[in-house]
């Protein structure tokens, strides 16, 4: 359908529109930035293409006719229905996307992929919430994030998961110090000393491992990172989460310790708010995340 053929000039119809949503030719001509005289240049082109008026002049006002007034209405709803459409373009081009994660999984997994992310979605603007206390999914504040526990969860829907394995680690300087062989009482023990269960403390380790060991660690964070960080720096043993601490395994600042590995209970998972609305961005990163979970 050639619709060019059919449709008069859109400057036209755009100055017919302006001109019946103000009631004045001068108001319109204000608003679109050009002078009284070609606005009424506008209308008489398309009353001549029309073969009739748009308009019944009055000493000092103008009153369309009915047939003036049906085209405004579907004017104004089309141009209306076209302004939506291209700030949805835009919007899409400028993203905003919210990633909630613990303070660990932000900092050890999620910040060196984030990259690789965002490089393939340049529109996408990237926040990240990072807490170590339950992120709350009611008020539409996250698109998707990663939780750590067993689903199903009753404001998210998971996505993808993904479980661990734990293991003893330090640095590669400790280990040279302590030399190979089983975990005893005269290592150093980094314990990350927090209300929150899913990270094992050393007691549970040895209870579910079936070590007959007692010790007591000489080194306490209440934060994970902070354990990891001890432990690259040499300062003793912590557990190591791998998923978590892949990297530094990976560039060798920290190594594993003889003593064996644990699969943990809970699960990393990708979940998205129940009440969320869908959106290209958040379709975007659960794909990614769940990718690179399984990657």
């Amino acid at each position: 359908m050639h619709f060019r053929r059919r449709i008069p000039s859109l400057t036209a119809l755009v100055t017919l529109e302006a001109v019946l949503r103000k009631k004045s030719f001068t108001t319109a001509a204000t608003e679109l930035g050009v002078t009284q005289a070609a606005v009424s240049r506008q209308i008489a082109l398309l009353e001549e293409e029309f073969g009739q008026p748009l308009f019944v002049r009055k000493h000092r006002a103008i009153e369309p006719t009915a047939a003036c007034t049906n085209l405004g209405a579907t004017l104004a709803k089309s141009f209306a229905d076209i302004a939506e459409s291209v700030e949805a373009l835009q919007s899409r081009s400028q993203d905003m996307l919210t990633i909630g994660a613990t303070v660990a999984f932000s900092s050890f997994w999620l910040l060196p992929r984030l990259a690789e992310f965002r490089r393939a979605n340049p529109g996408i603007l990237v926040r990240v919430i990072s807490q170590d206390s339950p992120i709350a999914l009611d008020d539409g504040e996250v698109d998707v994030a990663i939780r750590y526990g067993v689903p199903p969860f009753s404001d998210s829907t998971v996505i993808a998961s993904h479980g661990d394995v734990i293991c003893p680690v330090c640095s590669p300087d400790y280990l040279r110090r302590r030399g190979n062989g089983a975990l005893g009482s005269a290592d150093e023990f980094i314990e990350t000393d927090v209300l929150d269960r899913s990270w094992y403390s050393w007691a549970q380790w040895f209870s579910l491992t079936g070590a007959n060991l007692e010790i007591k660690p000489s080194l306490r964070f209440n934060h994970y990172t902070e354990t990891i960080a001890a432990a690259r720096a040499g300062q003793g043993i912590a557990l190591g989460w791998r998923m978590l601490v892949g990297t530094f395994l990976e560039d060798g600042t920290l190594v594993q310790v003889d003593g064996g590995e644990l699969a943990a209970e809970d699960r990393y998972n990708v979940i998205v708010p129940v009440k969320a609305k869908r959106s290209n961005a958040r379709d975007l990163a659960a794909a990614w995340l769940t990718a690179s979970l399984h990657g």
